[in-house]
């Protein structure tokens, strides 16, 4: 076990800019038509024929050839819309970009976010590397001015990340998006917007850690380097670190999780990290748990090949509980945060678990194994134990446990269970908050039938039926009356196209709903017993 006490917290930056992967945001109290920048971004809500604000200042500027183009039909305001206009020296900036916002009565800040990404990404395009916006939303739209600058600067981020460490480069220079200023002429405003932009960033970039680390193939993303990128936030963070090995998690009775550990080669472990933000009330806690199956084929219930290069994502909710202590980090919530991620491969090596076998959890529950492909829930069995010795009292696993998942919701929105009416809302009030979009599924006792076995305490597979709510009843046994919430993120982990702030490839979800809901407990206090629930409505 290797333990890390906290570092010094390091100097914090001016929030005059903020850096993200070459990214540079910095805010501005100024005219937008007086700036000299390569492109001026404004935007418009559908339906207006004359702009106003800052719009309809640089629509005066320009003679009204935005209110023109509207007359005419090439600039209507929706959600999405571009529209690159050159001034050809009517003012400072060499083009004017019009961004629809679509209707303003749907207008909040996961617009902002999304208008940002594709804005930045059209810039980057067109071979532009800086340019000055507006705050999108903070004077017409009615949105709060540093939830515009945090919105915007999530979104030009997000929307601009790119996963290219294994491209061999060419010779040939690539053009990046390099510089974004907000422009807001009220100075107490850019003020605010400045504490929002820099929050941004500090989001954005740890959801970019999670991207990362999803997106990188098996042979380089082994449990032992999930352990070393727990081992960087920690260090950065000041945060506590406990990384136990296989010998260490045998002595604690984690069967469930040895079962699928020995059959592989690697090394497997349990990455534990602490956030004491509020340690004289250890009452007052959060228990972030994280599936990190680095690469899952199946053991010997073998997944069919076609497709099976995707399991390299099946860690996906180990990264985003450690990308989420990266946020927690920094922002400091008052708040006591555990997370512990369960890390190993899941292999059909000689030494492999078997359909059939009995395997005894860490808290003396039995289950068998009938399929080995259902390993998920037997990893996160004893992490959930494992933090409920540690005293939590409000737990949240985080995991891409059933392909049903993805059957039942697509990749729209992240399926919810649990056995607390509280904490379960909370979490979806906190994924409103960070655009990303919760479900709850029925936990009915009748379900439990399913997960039934005729050799011990329950078996790991209830079928095809039910399938995500079979598996997130098995959950519920290693929770031992602590208010729980289960987020199987099968589907939204990752993006099978460009929309908005997403790109092919690893989402970063749920980062930002497990940060803001640290956050969200933190301004509540500790918890007041809440009654739970049976079953779910």
């Amino acid at each position: 076990m290797t333990t890390t006490k906290p570092r010094a917290a390091k100097a914090k930056r001016s929030t005059k800019a903020s850096k993200v992967k070459g990214l540079e945001i910095d805010v501005q109290s100024a005219g937008i038509t007086k700036i000299d920048t390569p492109a001026l971004v404004v935007n418009l809500f559908r339906g207006v024929k004359k702009p106003a604000g800052a719009t309809g200042a640089v629509d005066k500027a320009l003679g009204g050839l935005i209110t023109q183009l509207i007359e005419d039909g090439e600039i209507k305001g929706s959600a999405g819309e571009t529209t690159l206009i050159h001034t050809l020296g009517k003012i400072k900036p060499s083009r004017v970009l019009v961004a629809g916002l679509g209707p303003q009565d749907k207008f909040d800040a996961q617009v902002v976010r999304r208008v940002s990404a594709e804005v930045v990404r059209f810039l980057r395009r067109k071979g532009i590397s800086s340019a000055a916006t507006t705050a999108h939303g903070a004077g017409i739209g009615g949105l709060d001015p540093q939830l515009s600058g945090q919105a915007i600067a999530e979104g030009a981020h997000l929307g601009l990340y790119k996963f290219g460490v294994y491209l061999t480069k060419s010779g040939e220079s690539t053009n990046e998006f390099e510089k974004l200023t907000v422009m807001e002429l009220d100075k107490d405003r850019a003020k605010s917007i400045e504490v929002g932009v820099k929050l941004g960033c500090t989001i954005a970039r740890a959801s970019i850690t999670a991207r990362n680390m999803v997106n990188e193939p098996a042979n380089h993303m082994t449990p032992s380097r999930m352990a070393e990128a727990a081992q960087k936030v920690a260090t950065n963070q000041g945060l506590k670190i406990e990384i136990m090995d296989n010998a260490q998690m045998k002595k604690m009775g984690m069967g469930a999780f040895m079962g699928v550990a020995q059959g592989t080669d690697e090394p497997a472990k349990l990455i534990v990290l602490r956030y004491d933000g509020d340690p004289s009330n250890p009452e007052n806690n959060l228990g972030l748990i994280g599936k990190g199956i680095t690469f899952d084929t199946g053991g010997i219930s073998l997944k069919p090949p076609g497709g099976m290069e995707a399991m390299k994502g099946d860690m996906a909710g180990g990264a985003s509980v450690i990308a989420a202590m990266e946020i927690i980090g920094q922002t400091k919530p008052k708040i006591n945060v555990l997370a512990v991620i369960a890390a190993t491969e899941n292999m059909p090596g000689a030494s492999a678990q078997r359909p059939g076998d009995v395997v005894r959890a860490m808290n003396g529950k039995t289950i068998e194994v009938i399929n080995t492909d259902a390993e998920g829930r037997l990893v996160l069995a004893d992490a959930l134990c494992y933090a409920r010795k540690q005293g939590i009292t409000r737990l949240v696993d985080v995991a891409t446990l059933t392909g049903a998942m993805v059957t039942t919701l697509g990749k729209a929105c992240t399926g919810v269970m649990g056995n607390d009416d509280t904490l379960v809302q909370q979490t979806i009030d906190a994924g409103k908050k960070t655009g990303e979009k919760f479900w709850e599924l029925p936990m009915f006792d009748e379900y439990k039938d399913l997960i039934k076995s005729d050799v011990a305490d329950m078996k790991n597979s209830g079928g095809r039926q039910a399938g995500s709510i079979s598996a997130a009843l098995l959950l519920a046994e290693f929770v031992d009356g602590a208010a729980w919430v289960h987020l199987d993120i099968a589907g939204t982990s990752t993006s099978d196209k460009v929309s908005g702030y997403l790109v092919k490839g690893a989402s970063g979800v749920p980062v930002r709903t497990l940060a803001q809901l640290a956050s969200d407990l933190a301004d509540a206090g500790p918890p007041k017993k809440s009654k739970s629930k049976a079953k779910a409505k």
